[in-house]
């Protein structure tokens, strides 16, 4: 699309703020207004327009993009997103550990361990881990405890941890991410040990590379994002 604006504010509005290019107000891809209760994150989202050359690239607007999911997609699918995401914690991938070698299984261990923890301290729900690729069932008590922990969160918040949860494949590592237990770094870390580890034995494919540098991205957005959100 071509960029058919010159200027980008960010004006204060009725329930917050909003983006406005060349004086109107944008909107979501549904047509739905963006009032952003954060000023930060509206100069963020703004930011992203701003920064758009010649062509308009939305894949390069993170924050939008999250943006018009609360308010497109959450704001009206939300108790079936809710169920898709915490669904996650019955396969955690943290719960899923190797049989060899010995030095992934400590890696593993010393990686996911302390976060499982975490997840257990936090809201009472201990996930039990097993080796294998074969789905185990997990304790009623702990799925429910982290779903009422998805429940709790707006429908922004929620957004973005549909986001990291889906780049994570883990809902353990993506809630330890929006509540600021782990940053975006050790986040991707945290959900990649298992891909370093091959590379390190048999290296990496373009394919591959790519598409772990797409979901480096989508973690690091979502706890920017966040962290705008929270900022005021």
């Amino acid at each position: 699309m071509k960029r058919f604006y010159t200027s980008v504010s960010v004006e204060s509005t009725e329930g917050g703020w909003d983006v406005r290019l060349d004086g109107k107000v944008i909107r979501s891809p549904a047509k739905a207004p963006l009032v952003f209760a954060s000023r930060a994150l509206a100069r963020g989202v703004a930011a992203e327009w701003e920064a758009q050359g010649d062509q308009v690239q939305p894949n390069a607007m993170p924050l939008m993009q999250l943006s018009s999911t609360a308010v497109d997609v959450v704001g009206k699918q939300r108790e079936g997103i809710i169920t898709a995401v915490a669904k996650y914690a019955e396969t955690d991938l943290l719960c899923y550990r190797a049989e060899h070698p010995r030095e992934l299984i400590d890696r593993q261990a010393r990686a996911w361990q302390p976060l499982l923890d975490w997840a257990t301290l936090r809201y009472d729900a201990p996930l039990h881990v097993c080796t294998g690729l074969m789905p185990k069932p997990q304790p009623a008590d702990a799925t429910r405890a982290l779903r009422h922990a998805v429940e709790a969160l707006d429908d922004w918040t929620l957004s973005a941890l549909q986001s990291a949860t889906g780049a994570c494949g883990s809902l353990v590592v993506a809630l330890a991410l929006i509540e600021g237990r782990i940053d975006a770094a050790e986040a991707f870390e945290v959900s990649q040990v298992d891909e370093t580890f091959q590379i390190e034995q048999w290296g990496e494919d373009p394919e591959a590379a790519k598409r772990r540098a797409g979901l480096r991205e989508d973690i690091v957005a979502a706890r920017r994002f966040v962290d705008l959100l929270r900022a005021g």
